[in-house]
């Protein structure tokens, strides 16, 4: 099940997101941000 969460993050690294996104690499913005944050956590 998927949850709904709500993060602020500042222009520049919203643009670098949207610069992904375009790539299609990921389907959407919530793919990206899940991908980097399991990336992250399996890091730590």
């Amino acid at each position: 099940m998927k949850h709904r969460v709500s993060i602020s993050i500042d222009q520049e690294t919203l643009l670098k997101v949207f610069e992904r996104l375009r790539t299609k690499e990921f389907n959407s913005k919530s793919h990206l941000f899940e991908t980097a944050i399991n990336r992250f956590l399996e890091e730590n």
